[in-house]
């Protein structure tokens, strides 16, 4: 039997201490793809709507895609930019017949109406196509997932690792439940355990630390036959909502009970081990004295500045750590990206050699991460900032950092973009003549993600908190909407 699928891909993760809006344009300049469009982009590369596809072409499905789009981590999203993305998907299963549906989405999305924008994504299909049509939805590792998600999706696959490697293969894993579904073979529900805890103590970590062991005993416990998917959810942090924080979800059948009872343990795990932190968290001014030190005959040393992450919602303009590396002396270095529109602007009217006096940075909020640095700069390129990853994650994707130059301070190669990205790619360099590989430091705003393309060049890492939004301080953020006590904000809760 042939099945006809509607399928869509919208993904946010909401900052909702950003000062920025996420409107239809913060979409499109990530990228938004329509139907056909999106497939040519997407559906060969490490993408969910790849796995999507690899099952539609092997059971002979009739898979109708409508779009895809993400905006890259800032403040909650418009209602109207909502609208947008998900009026068509509920408009086209209330004009047709559909056997399933299939959604990529992130998890942690925020709305300026509604602090669950997944959450009411399904609940408008629902509305529509009532409750015998299966729904399969993908979630980041870092959702925030709701019980309204778990009750509305009859199947949810989280990735399993960060950084994320994964997303085909979770498309792909739930593509196939979808498949077994249509098909009469189970019969799918998802429970939902969760911890007082804004997020899992090292950010859902999997390339080492706890998180091997819990992905081990999910994985086998996805071997019962009444198993389907365990998801462990790290959570993300940067959201001021009552469903915020680590989640253990089973989608299986049978005896839910037995399955409450396997997801209670590894919250319990979670929660447990709230106070085995893995990283080390330096001050700008002791990254930049190890750095100046550094000895790069073996690689360079790669110094991630946490805080300032676009990739969680920083608004990477921070200059805190740009800063203690120029205060110190270090050359031979490399830093991006810098996200200053003005100051690309500024730069745009000369031409590669002139030195120019700037004003690099700290524009949108000093309080966080540093203001704007006094500089003089040579300019040393320019660019529309496109740039296609080679990495384990994006690899064969395109993006772009908008309109970007290269300047050098003191022996500093910084990459000065329009849009907000955070580094997870060596192209993300090499595509503006920066080699990292031939510097002796390599200082860049990224969590996690720049692990998979920038540790193999490193002889070490090291990483930061440079006071930029994304703090791993929590306290110092204005928490008011997340349920009370919870941990790190209540350090002495207890359960």
């Amino acid at each position: 039997m042939t099945y006809r699928i509607l399928s869509a891909e919208i993904a946010h993760e909401t900052n909702t201490f950003s000062r920025l809006v996420t409107d239809q344009q913060a979409f499109r300049d990530r990228y938004f793809y329509a139907g056909e469009e999106a497939l040519l982009q997407r559906a060969q590369a490490n993408t969910e709507l790849a796995g999507f596809v690899e099952v539609a072409q092997a059971s002979d499905w009739q898979l109708e895609h409508l779009h895809s789009a993400a905006a890259g981590p800032s403040g909650k999203v418009t209602r109207a930019a909502f609208d947008w993305l998900c009026d068509p998907i509920v408009e086209a299963a209330s004009a047709n017949h559909y056997d399933g549906i299939l959604l990529g989405l992130h998890g942690a999305m925020v709305t300026d109406f509604c602090d669950d924008g997944e959450g009411e994504i399904l609940r408008r299909l629902r509305d529509v196509c009532g409750p015998q049509i299966p729904i399969a939805i993908t979630l980041d590792l870092h959702a925030n997932v709701s019980e309204a998600m778990c009750e509305l999706a009859d199947i949810i696959v989280s990735y399993k690792t960060y950084p994320h490697v994964d997303m085909r293969a979770a498309g792909r894993h739930a593509a196939r439940l979808l498949q077994a579904t249509l098909q009469g073979d189970i019969h799918p529900q998802t429970i939902r355990v969760s911890c007082p805890m804004l997020e899992e103590v090292n950010g859902g970590r999997t390339d080492v630390g706890p998180m091997i062991e819990r992905l081990r005993l999910a994985c086998d416990w996805e071997q019962r036959a009444d198993a389907h998917a365990v998801s462990i959810n790290g959570g993300f942090a940067s959201a001021d909502i009552a469903a915020v924080g680590p989640t253990v979800l089973v989608t299986g059948e049978g005896d839910m009970d037995v399955h409450r009872a396997f997801a209670a343990g590894l919250a319990d795990d979670i929660w447990q081990r709230r106070n085995e932190v893995i990283n080390d968290y330096l001050e700008v001014d002791a990254a930049a004295a190890i750095a100046l030190q550094f000895d790069a005959r073996e690689g360079p040393l790669v110094i991630a500045d946490y805080a300032d992450n676009p990739g969680a919602g920083a608004y990477g303009d921070a200059t805190n750590l740009l800063r203690a590396l120029l205060a110190a002396g270090v050359s031979n270095a490399c830093f991006g990206p810098m996200v200053d529109g003005a100051t690309v602007q500024a730069m745009w009217k000369y031409e590669p050699g002139a030195i120019v006096e700037i004003q690099l940075g700290g524009k949108i909020d000093p309080a966080h991460g540093g203001g704007p640095l006094t500089l003089q700069a040579e300019l040393l390129l320019k660019s529309d900032g496109d740039y296609t990853g080679k990495g384990s994650m994006i690899g064969g994707l395109r993006r772009s950092f908008g309109p970007t130059v290269v300047v050098r301070v003191a022996g500093i190669e910084i990459l000065v973009t329009t849009l907000a990205a955070q580094m997870l790619d060596l192209q993300q360099f090499r595509s503006f003549a920066i080699e990292p590989t031939s510097k002796s430091v390599v200082a860049l705003k990224s969590m996690q993600h720049f692990r998979a393309d920038f540790e193999p060049i490193a002889a070490r890492v090291i990483v930061c908190d440079s006071g930029a939004l994304c703090t791993p301080r929590y306290r110092l953020l204005e928490y008011r909407r997340v349920p009370r006590p919870i941990f790190p904000l209540d350090a002495e809760l207890d359960c």
